[in-house]
């Protein structure tokens, strides 16, 4: 059985209701990367019909632009940190670029939780801890 994340109450009106008093503390523990957007873009229009994809998209990035969520760029630093990466991890050929890039963000912003399916941020021992 796979396991779940449950989001209380609270939870969902914080991040729905920039009023309350702790939406913006709530939101400023949500990171993802535009390397992130672009891979979960393209499984959507792979995976969702054309319009459901669409929409997803749409939905997702009015999510992150209105709530100020931290988008976080990858820059040529972080690119080529993430290069150094690939090299050093050559024995684990199926950790995607785009994953080596968020290890790269997220050692850099101190942020050693995510919200994944893979394991492959728990292979490189870096300190990373995976929810679900």
């Amino acid at each position: 059985m796979k396991p779940k994340l449950f989001i209380d109450t609270w939870g969902w009106l914080t991040l729905h209701n920039k009023g309350e008093n702790q939406h913006q503390e709530v939101v400023n523990f949500i990171y993802t990367t535009d390397y992130v957007f672009d891979e979960t873009f393209t499984l959507f229009f792979k995976r969702l019909p054309a319009t459901q994809a669409k929409r997803s998209m749409e939905v997702l990035t009015d999510i992150f632009l209105n709530e100020r969520f931290n988008l976080v760029q990858i820059t040529a630093e972080r690119f080529t940190a993430a290069q150094a990466l690939r090299l050093k991890f050559l024995d684990k050929p199926q950790i995607s670029f785009t994953d080596l890039t968020s290890m790269v963000v997220m050692k850099e912003l101190g942020i050693d939780m995510v919200l994944t399916g893979d394991a492959h941020f728990l292979q490189v021992g870096m300190g990373f801890q995976k929810i679900p």
